[in-house]
């Protein structure tokens, strides 16, 4: 949402150029992602200041960029009621003398990675801006990843680059303190009325979700995969606006690809899109591939989407036709997850337990993988830590992300549902059945994942990179979160034609976290 250096006990008069704000003395500056969809705001009373970047919400005009200039206790009434902004913010404050401060909202739209010098604060959305304060790995957070067991905290892969979780503030006045919110309060399964229309409830929900920003029909484009969640806004958005909004999509491959590309042309048919649909291949794009910028050495952040070359493709040709902001079903699975009570299962990252190349560090450390994250937000903290997926990529296009899931509208909704309407995802089933779709689309059993253009890219294209690897040495190795012996055998195995999904998907990881290692560090 924005890049920035702060400099505390300097100058604190801000001023709006057209491009950024900055002090009097130029030792602080603050460039807002520039985006129709955005909108930022100054504040000060003189002494004071605050700098809020923030999602626009409908039905209001944009707000004047210029500092105004108000009473003490208007600027304090201000300060109070900034975080009740409905869409995603960031703010900053600065005072003569003070610590500066910055405060991220509760929706992850964004990532926020910040670093510092003895004199400055640095922030920005992309990780690649801070590459230059990366000091070393950090051990604990590595290993959650090697093992699949990620979690949301202000901990990142490099040591000297934290991430601000969501309603966290970052202080500095020449140390850094990052400090968590409150847990945000949920709720559970209730009973529903006789009369109750849980259907109606889900579209009034989705309307509300896609109407707080004022989003152009012309510029948006829809991620619909084919899958419920996607399928389940795309087709909403269609039926209110006939004939407006345009699709896009990876195709997948595998037993599923078949069956996707199928649902996909159901729905297409069946709802007034805008008749333009955006494909890109992921079998014949694969990651690791000598185009993909993690091979080429580019700065790509290791939480950014491990399916990166294919993803970069369609987010391309997405923006070449115009589309400003995508919509995507990220959040669905989470919003009508079942809980450990209803349905127990093991939690992510205990299937990794076994994996032989996690280095011995890895293991010590991961006694202690629960240790520092962040209490429960708003979102839920895997679909926060997806949206930081997505983001980067989208962002160096000119797109802004926009997620329906993820509104807490939608998530009060799958929380209070009972437990037959989140089973097997019945809530987005029967929403896409109303609409007169098959069972080939609504009840579909077809794995819809990446899990067969992962085995490609083992078995292919990611062979050589680990022949590299392991020639010429990793940080990984030289910390030991990988043992170099062990991983040799497991690619051995890949190239024996023994590939066993379980097994042999982490190594994804292994050879993402490398490429990002080597050119961060």
């Amino acid at each position: 949402m924005l890049t920035m250096c702060l400099t505390p006990y300097a100058d604190t008069t801000w001023a709006w150029d057209g491009i950024r704000y900055t002090t009097g003395d130029e030792s602080s500056e603050l460039r807002p992602y520039p985006h129709p969809l955005l909108e930022h705001v100054a504040i000060t009373d003189g002494s004071r200041t605050l700098l809020v970047v923030r999602e626009r919400v409908a039905g209001r005009r944009v707000a004047d960029p210029n500092p105004q200039t108000v009473s003490p206790d208007a600027f304090d009434t201000a300060r109070s009621l900034v975080g009740a902004w409905p869409a995603d913010h960031v703010v900053t404050e600065t005072a003569p003398d003070e610590p500066v401060r910055v405060t991220t909202g509760p929706c992850g739209t964004a990532p926020l990675y910040v670093a510092h010098d003895r004199r400055s604060l640095f922030a920005s959305w992309d990780m690649a801006d801070l590459a230059d304060h990366a000091r070393g790995l950090n051990a604990r957070e590595v290993a959650r990843l090697l093992i699949y067991r990620p979690r949301y905290s202000t901990e990142t892969v490099f040591e000297g680059i934290h991430r601000v979780t969501e309603r966290c503030t970052a202080f500095f006045g020449g140390h850094l303190y990052l400090s968590y919110p409150e847990p945000a309060l949920h709720g559970g399964p209730r009973e529903l009325a006789p009369d109750a229309d849980v259907l109606a409830a889900f579209v009034r929900a989705m309307d509300d979700a896609l109407d707080l920003r004022p989003l152009d029909p012309a510029t948006t484009a829809f991620h619909m995969t084919g899958g419920f969640d996607s399928g389940t806004v795309a087709t909403r958005a269609a039926e209110r606006y006939p004939g407006r909004f345009s699709t896009g999509a990876l195709l997948i491959g595998g037993p599923g690809r078949v069956s996707q590309v199928r649902r996909r042309e159901e729905i297409l048919r069946a709802l007034p899109f805008a008749g333009t649909d955006h494909l890109v291949d992921a079998v014949e794009n694969l990651p690791l591939g000598p185009a993909c910028a993690r091979v080429r050495g580019e700065l790509i952040s290791p939480y950014e989407e491990p399916i990166h070359l294919p993803f970069t493709l369609l987010t391309a040709e997405l923006a070449a036709h115009g589309a400003r902001a995508v919509v995507t079903g990220l959040g669905g699975d989470e919003m009508v997850a079942l809980s450990q009570e209803e349905y127990p299962h093991k939690s992510m990252g205990e299937a990794g337990d076994a994996l032989p190349w996690v280095g011995e560090r890895a293991w010590q450390a991961l006694e202690f993988a629960d240790d520092a994250i962040a209490p429960p937000a708003v979102v839920n903290s895997m679909t926060l830590l997806s949206l930081e997926t997505t983001a980067p990529v989208l962002l160096r296009a000119g797109i802004w992300p926009v997620h329906p899931f993820a509104d807490p509208g939608m998530i009060q909704l799958g929380e209070w549902l009972p437990f037959h309407w989140r089973q097997l995802k019945q809530l987005q089933r029967r929403r896409l059945a109303s609409l007169g779709l098959s069972p080939d689309v609504t009840q579909s059993r077809e794995r819809e994942s990446f899990a067969e253009v992962v085995q490609l890219v083992l078995t292919s294209a990611a062979r050589p990179l680990f022949r590299e690897m392991l020639k010429e040495g990793s940080e990984l190795f030289d910390t030991r979160l990988v043992d170099p012996d062990r991983l040799r055998t497991a690619v051995r195995g890949l190239s024996a034609g023994g590939y066993q999904e379980e097994d042999h998907a982490p190594l994804l990881e292994v050879i993402n976290l490398h490429l990002a290692t080597r050119a961060f560090l």
